[in-house]
């Protein structure tokens, strides 16, 4: 008996294995007729539009030949050298089958589209070699009018010619689409004959041994129910334990967080402490004695070299000197600005910006809030760094263009974005095997100012994407 129930479930199963394999090959071979049927048309979109853009540019370029020949002035910024690079840089590439936008799409050429190519090179090298001329400023004015009127008599050739490899691309994609839709049609019926091989020979089997099963645990049934009345008694005292060791574990844990948020509130108060008192010590201090020391060179330099090399080298040591009392402001600066205290966030945010522009040579632009916002010292302290850690990091690695800082306050919210354009990074890479954020690159200086301020933070990113920090402070 167990070996002919062996028999029949090894006979089953395999059965079932068969028909499953089958209804996923259909699907996969359906799946991947649609999805390279996709590419070829987005590809034949892609090819259009360059079809469609050599004409625009064929017409343009006549238009500012018309003009350059004729000496009219105009309103288009656009050098007709560029145009025409531009110009034959495509026209080469539906040549050569390949075309280069964001990526490298292949060109299906039919023999029929071959020959059109084939057909319009000569064309295209009339219209390019006279362009050449018109634009040349060496060529005498009759010769440029001469190829002048050559373009005009070959451009209309041009332009039905290109109309007429457009109008074939659509065709060839049409027949595409409809062998498509015939193989699906084939995919389909196969695969609702393998659901019904399915049905009958399979299906029916499992039934009735499913039958023969549940009679089995019915019987079964009223002993475990009278099991299952004891292990609720067990159960329920176990679940109470649980709870309360849960509730002493998460006790222990709050007490944890807040002494690390105390402690983090000291340290960070500590430390903003000792960079305010070192910013006035290098304000007050090094940088009146180097302002000082400045003075007395200059009154110096009025002195009388008797050597040029002397008064070269004076002339180094006062720039020495104004390059270091630079630097000292903009240590004292970065240590904590006056502004910030004299002026408030927004103002301090906008030199900022300004101030890493100059530094870095990146467009850091602040957007938002102009005025001063009413808020408390340590709130304004915590953004401000929160920014700066934020613009640090962009600048030294999202490798990005432009950078914007954006401050917005509404009635109970105040929101703080940093974002840039650049490279981007994948937010996993961040994390750790327990799912939390990597103390790198001063996240975790900035996630820790944000709780402190009972603030919400949020990254947003992808690779090639940029990125986009999120800090949501409530008032």
């Amino acid at each position: 008996m167990e070996k002919l129930e062996s028999q029949v479930a090894d006979r089953l199963t395999r059965y079932y294995i068969v028909a499953l394999t089958l209804v996923a090959v259909l699907t996969v071979s359906g799946l991947f007729l649609i999805r390279r049927t996709i590419n070829n048309l987005n590809h034949d979109s892609r090819i259009v539009n360059v079809a469609g853009r050599q004409r625009m540019l064929s017409q343009r370029l006549t238009k500012l030949a018309i003009l350059q020949t004729e000496k009219i002035p105009t309103s288009d910024s656009v050098k007709i050298d560029s145009l025409l690079n531009i110009w034959k840089v495509s026209h080469e590439q539906l040549l050569r089958g390949r075309i280069r936008m964001e990526s490298e799409f292949v060109v299906l050429k039919s023999d029929s589209i071959k020959n059109m190519y084939r057909n319009l090179e000569p064309v295209f090298q009339t219209i390019y070699t006279n362009l050449l001329t018109v634009i040349n400023k060496s060529v005498p004015e009759g010769e440029k009018k001469k190829a002048l009127r050559i373009i005009l008599t070959t451009e209309p050739v041009f332009l039905n010619q290109m109309d007429a490899i457009v109008f074939q691309f659509d065709r060839e994609s049409y027949g595409r689409i409809r062998i498509l839709e015939q193989i699906e049609w084939i995919l389909d019926i196969l695969t609702l004959i393998v659901l019904l091989a399915e049905g009958i020979l399979i299906f029916r089997p499992v039934v009735n041994t499913t039958r023969r099963v549940v009679r089995l645990l019915a019987a079964s049934e009223d002993a475990v129910r009278v099991a299952n009345k004891k292990l609720k008694i067990a159960n329920s005292q176990l679940i109470r334990a649980q709870d309360d060791l849960i509730r002493s574990e998460e006790e222990k844990y709050q007490l944890q967080l807040a002494e690390n948020r105390v402690r983090a509130a000291a340290l960070i108060e500590g430390q903003e402490e000792e960079r305010k008192r070192f910013a006035l010590e290098l304000h007050d201090g090094i940088g009146q004695m180097l302002t000082g020391l400045k003075l007395q060179a200059e009154k110096l330099k009025q002195m009388q070299f008797d050597d040029e090399k002397y008064r070269l080298r004076f002339d180094k040591l006062v720039a020495l000197i104004q390059d270091t009392i630079q630097t000292t402001r903009q240590v004292s600066f970065n240590l904590m600005p006056s502004v910030l205290s004299d002026f408030g966030l927004s103002a301090a945010l906008n030199l900022l910006c300004k101030q890493m522009e100059e530094m870095s040579g990146i467009s850091v632009k602040y957007y938002g809030t102009s005025g001063r916002l009413e808020l408390s010292k340590p709130m304004e302290t915590g953004l401000y760094r929160i920014a700066q850690e934020a613009l640090n990091n962009a600048v030294k690695h999202s490798e990005s263009d432009n950078i914007k800082i954006k401050l917005e306050q509404n009635t109970n919210q105040i929101f703080l974005e940093i974002e840039d354009d650049g490279k981007g990074f994948l937010i996993s890479n961040l994390k750790n095997k327990n799912g939390s954020i990597l103390t790198q690159n001063g996240i975790e200086n900035i996630r820790t100012r944000t709780q402190l301020l009972n603030g919400e933070m949020k990254i947003i990113s992808n690779v090639d994407t940029g990125t986009r920090l999120v800090i949501n402070i409530p008032i």
